[in-house]
């Protein structure tokens, strides 16, 4: 990348906001994800018509762009591929907009993270459901991107839920605003569903517009144990087939259980084949509580050993703690992990738990099992050591087999973590050519030069 591009840059963005030494590259190399690719500059812009002057520049000299948040991705879809390129990072744009309390709604800017967005709304009384276990570090852009879900998911929805309008800037730069503050808008084509879970590969988003609801004054949490991780996946279906919803209903192997005792040391017992973490919530005390109770009784009636209630927010903080923090403890069972994020019809449950388990054993490498069970959506985590090259190839026809398991089901690839790098190989087994060649066609008419976070979702 020549001197005269980085002045151009500078002379959008300032000298401060352009990095382009070894050392501040390296630092957006990589995700959350073992996966590295190392930009040639990286920029900081500070509002949506510095976006736009730098993508315009970057399409002018056919630079490779990729859009950036926080960086916590989960598919490697934020890394630049085969090295080279720009990373646009908005993390400067970390502003809440407006907050208007009368429609319920929220504007911020995309570099704002997820949990102080919650957390700003929640002080007046409102409340922005979506949930990603990165909620403390990833960012409303980077949610949008890849519709991130959550535990919460199950009762109030997905990111793209409360997607009423977005502020995108495109491949040659132009700004396009779409939807507004009417909830219900079926005027010309569902642009927001469009840019939403797109992954950086169509614009660059840098603002939004978000509904919110009435926070919940209520909330009740269960912990139950089972001595049987096909006991634990039966009891999810029992629960919602009882007319129950609850907001969460989470499950955690032994493996993920013993992980977070090692590191944590929340009191969980370890002695256990699986748990699920159950919550209830509403603005009505006495119904919060019958459904929590209910939720209660159907697991002792499928087989939980123990049943324990949260007697306060002190030990319904801790339970939470424990789901949070199963990916992280899961390095002390191995020096990596691959991830992945298959969604099956919820009926579907026991029998790919009883899958996954037969592909842990036939290859010999661990696979941890946890998850929102509530909507199907799981998390099987192979455990693996990629110094290793023969633990990196099994892992690899490990998560083959995985993704078959979940398709012979009914089920998808990814239930909120998006395609990024990892997943591409296996995206047309999973929606078939028709389906890949439209999709193309939509990226080559939003990107015709292919600038925008080239090398994700489709193979070249």
């Amino acid at each position: 990348m020549n001197d005269h591009f980085i002045e151009q840059l500078v002379g959008i963005v300032g000298k401060k906001h352009v990095l382009h030494t070894p050392e501040d590259l390296a630092v957006y190399s990589y995700d959350g994800t073992f996966a590295e690719g190392l930009p040639e500059v990286v920029v900081l812009p500070a509002t949506t018509e510095e976006v736009s002057q730098v993508v315009k520049l970057a399409a002018d000299a056919r630079v490779p762009i990729v859009a950036r948040g926080m960086g916590s991705g989960l598919a490697a879809g934020s890394i630049p591929m085969n090295n080279g390129g720009m990373v646009i990072s908005l993390t400067r744009m970390n502003h809440i907009l407006e907050i208007d309390t009368e429609n319920a709604i929220v504007r911020t800017e995309a570099g704002v993270i997820t949990a102080d967005l919650q957390a700003a709304v929640e002080k007046i009384g409102l409340f922005y459901p979506p949930d990603p276990s990165s909620i403390k570090h990833s960012t409303i852009g980077g949610n949008i991107a890849c519709n991130a879900g959550g535990p919460r998911c199950l009762k109030y929805g997905v990111t793209g839920d409360y997607v009423l309008g977005l502020t995108i800037v495109l491949a040659d730069g132009r700004i396009l605003k779409t939807g507004g503050k009417p909830i219900k808008d079926v005027t010309g084509y569902d642009l927001n569903g469009i840019f939403t879970g797109s992954e950086g590969t169509l614009g660059v988003i840098t603002e939004a517009l978000l509904r919110l609801v009435a926070k919940p004054r209520y909330a009740k949490t269960a912990l139950a144990e089972f001595a049987s991780l096909n006991d634990a996946s039966r009891t999810v279906n029992a629960i919602l087939m009882a007319g129950i919803v609850p907001a969460s209903l989470e499950l955690m192997d032994q493996t993920a259980i013993v992980c977070i005792e090692e590191a944590m040391h929340l009191g969980l017992n370890i002695n256990v084949a699986a748990s699920l973490i159950i919550e209830t919530d509403g603005s009505d005390e006495q119904t919060v509580t019958s459904e929590i109770e209910a939720c209660v009784r159907i697991c002792k009636e499928t087989g939980a050993q123990t049943v324990k209630m949260a007697q306060n927010e002190t030990e319904r903080a801790s339970l939470w703690k424990a789901r949070r923090s199963i990916s992280p403890s899961l390095a002390r069972k191995a020096p990596n992990k691959l991830g992945e994020d298959i969604t099956v019809p919820r009926n579907a449950i026991p029998e790919v738990v009883q899958r996954l388990r037969a592909i842990s054993a036939k290859h010999g490498l661990p696979i941890v099992i946890f998850g929102h069970a509530g909507d199907g959506n799981l998390h099987p985590n192979i455990l693996f050591d990629k110094r290793v090259p023969e633990q990196w190839h099994t892992a690899e026809q490990m998560v083959a087999e995985i993704f078959d398991a979940s398709l012979a089901v009914g089920g998808t690839l990814s239930g909120e973590h998006g395609v990024g790098v990892l997943k591409r190989p296996y995206l047309e087994r999973a929606l078939g050519p028709v389906s890949i060649d439209v999709q193309r066609h939509i990226k080559q008419a939003l990107d015709p030069l292919n600038i925008l976070n080239p090398g994700k979702i489709f193979l070249s």
